[in-house]
């Protein structure tokens, strides 16, 4: 155990006995927000992240986070971000791209050839010109990428084809772009809060979702779909996006401590959910779910006719370099 677990491990065993040191309370709570649960790294991994600041600030930040749509739904946290209600928060590209269209290529379907190229994107002068664009944008500032997963659609039935697709009334993410898989494969997207996703299964309100294997663990969509169809056709990551108020009110070795924070806190997130994927077929099918292999290649060529289409929200510059990505 190192030094910084042993400190994490005192303090919160002196908070449960009323005995918190002085430095158990930052001067300024940051308020991080999400939708995922509390059981899911992004969450357990922001948690950490507390000491990890208030060590970096000797006291002067740490750090608050509220799961599982507390505080908002997606599109309600990203507003809160201008308007001081929350810090920071975990969203994915597509709905930072409604405040700045660019950033939203990387989260779009088919977008990467495998995980290494998202990985070398992430880490790319491309990506760090749109992340300044969006900040250019919005005042906001993206301080970390964290893998979520790749997306896979769920349903009840075995999903082999694009035709297979064909008039499935589909749950999506209420971000327009998350609609242009469905719609390049014939299905319905119909957009639903996150919260809510599980319930609108369970009704038949829709017939299928799509998620990366550890969200469809945590949020049980499983108990109310009786097969996962593995068309990983968007290699998806959550921005962690610090509000321009917040930021702001940070001397500039303070934004760097926090900066640097949430990259930890994304290193640690991203290797739980590479962790997750390796394990999570077999333990599905533990379950007695319907675990499918799919042949992707059709899947990625009726989604790759859209790429720079209508939806797309980037220009062909962008779109060319991050293909160049090697």
């Amino acid at each position: 155990m190192n030094t910084r677990t042993i400190l994490g491990t005192t303090v919160s065993a002196a908070i449960l006995l009323g005995l918190a040191p002085a430095m158990a309370s930052a001067e300024t709570k940051l308020k991080w927000a999400h939708v995922y649960e509390a059981s899911e790294p992004y969450h357990t991994c922001a948690v950490a992240a507390n000491d990890l600041l208030m060590e970096a600030t000797e006291g002067r930040y740490g750090i608050e986070v509220f799961p599982a749509s507390s505080l908002g739904k997606e599109v309600d946290i990203n507003e809160g971000l201008g308007f001081g209600t929350v810090d920071i928060i975990y969203t994915g590209q597509l709905f930072a791209g409604l405040s700045y269209g660019p950033i939203a290529i990387g989260g779009a379907p088919f977008m990467f050839r495998d995980w290494d190229h998202w990985d070398k994107f992430r880490n790319s002068d491309l990506f760090g010109e749109l992340a300044q664009g969006y900040t250019d944008a919005t005042g906001h500032h993206i301080t970390a990428m964290t893998y979520y997963g790749a997306r896979h659609v769920t349903s009840n039935k075995p999903i082999q084809s694009p035709a297979d697709m064909d008039g499935l009334k589909i749950r999506v993410p209420n971000a327009p772009l998350y609609m242009m898989f469905p719609e390049a494969t014939g299905a319905n997207p119909a957009p639903i809060a996150f919260a809510e996703v599980y319930l609108a299964l369970q009704q038949g309100t829709v017939d299928a979702q799509e998620n990366p294997l550890p969200t469809i663990q945590a949020k049980k969509f499983y108990e109310v779909q009786s097969d996962i169809n593995l068309t990983g056709h968007i290699t998806d990551a959550l921005l962690t996006i610090v509000g321009g108020p917040a930021w702001d009110s940070m001397d500039e070795a303070d934004q760097q401590a926090l900066s640097d924070v949430t990259k930890e806190t994304a290193v640690c997130a991203t290797d739980a959910i590479l962790k997750a994927e390796s394990e999570l077929a077999d333990w599905f099918r533990g379950e007695g779910v319907n675990v499918n292999e799919v042949d992707r290649g059709p899947f990625i060529e009726a989604v790759k006719a859209m790429h720079n289409g209508e939806m797309a929200s980037w220009d062909q510059e962008t779109y060319d370099r991050l293909q160049s990505i090697e």
